[in-house]
């Protein structure tokens, strides 16, 4: 997948059918959209994603929004959907002020040669997003390129969206989320040092530290599986402080059963399959060693069933198959 990010100078040599958007997630719905393309590429044209560095509406009311997947997780994401290739716009004033009709004709047409767009029902873009599905098809028939609208995904008595998902991260239902995503919620990140005291008792762990804008769920316990490598590993993550030492890390810390490596600077992928537990604090560290062996039990029963197996399944049949 060819990749440009944070940069205006692009020139796409070959026509392209595009879809846009945020692609937060990139969850079931996304994926509707860019099988599409890749379906209409297969023709002899390039299948192109669109979106900006950051999302437009963050720059507009100048706040941080919490991402369920941050810019380098969409990247990995995407790649492994078999996208030709990956445009991340940076969102300038001069952007943020372009008519939709300038949109049209100075990025999609002049710099990324678009012969086939592909959106959804609520697309929306250009200044004040004055632009709609009736716009940019007028605009096509200007400069000669197709427009498609898809209905929206619907799973669970609702249409698949970012804000579901989020709210089913921020409530702890992991499984809800890996439904309308299509693969288990995941964090990606470099293993840094901790405190090491996991060593003392006999259980070291892997920390990260995820990126500021990463959403991620309620403290405390979680069943997930590590990727390293091309290896998946079974393993608890702790989500939050450590209250236990009075530490003021914050972040993710997890054990894996089968593991004693020293990966220092390495990146994990660590996929979050169910809640366990809340975080709180022990008397001493031998309760937290106890503590932690229950937690291990659990996860153990909980990853002898089909669960295990189905996100295994997922991960290996379509997604995250490259390191």
């Amino acid at each position: 997948m060819e990749i440009f990010s944070g940069t205006e100078d692009i020139l796409i040599d070959k026509k392209s059918v595009i879809t846009f958007g945020k692609f937060d997630g990139l969850h079931r719905g996304h994926q509707k959209l860019i099988s599409y393309v890749r379906k209409v590429a297969n023709r002899g044209l390039l299948s192109l994603v669109f979106s900006f560095t950051v999302s437009p509406l963050q720059v507009v009311n100048s706040k941080l929004s919490k991402q369920i997947i941050t810019n380098e997780e969409r990247k990995c994401v995407m790649e492994s959907l078999g996208v030709d290739c990956f445009v991340e716009y940076p969102f300038t004033e001069q952007v943020m002020k372009m008519e939709a009709e300038d949109f049209v004709e100075k990025i999609l047409v002049k710099k990324l040669h678009i012969a086939h767009a592909v959106i959804g029902p609520d697309f929306l873009f250009g200044y004040q997003r004055k632009g709609d599905a009736k716009l940019l098809k007028k605009l096509g028939q200007k400069w000669g390129f197709e427009v498609d609208v898809l209905e929206k995904e619907s799973l669970k008595e609702g249409v698949v969206s970012s804000t579901r998902i989020r709210q089913m991260i921020e409530a702890g239902d992991m499984k809800g989320a890996r439904e309308l995503l299509g693969y288990p919620y995941f964090l990606r990140g470099q293993i840094v040092h901790g405190r090491q005291l996991g060593r003392t008792i006999g259980l070291p762990t892997l920390n990260q530290i995820p990126a500021k804008e990463k959403l991620l769920p309620p403290k405390g316990v979680y069943v997930t599986l590590t990727k390293i490598g091309n290896t998946y590993y079974k393993g608890i993550s702790n989500v939050g402080e450590k209250p236990t030492v009075d530490g003021d890390f914050m972040g993710i810390e997890t054990h894996l059963f089968d593991f004693s490596k020293e990966i220092y600077g390495a990146y994990a992928d660590v996929f979050f399959l169910t809640y366990l537990r809340g975080e709180f604090k022990f008397a001493s560290l031998e309760d937290l060693k106890a503590q932690i062996e229950k937690d291990k039990k659990k996860a153990t029963v909980y990853l002898q069933d089909n669960d295990l197996k189905e996100c295994l399944g997922i991960l290996s049949a379509n997604l995250f198959k490259k390191p």
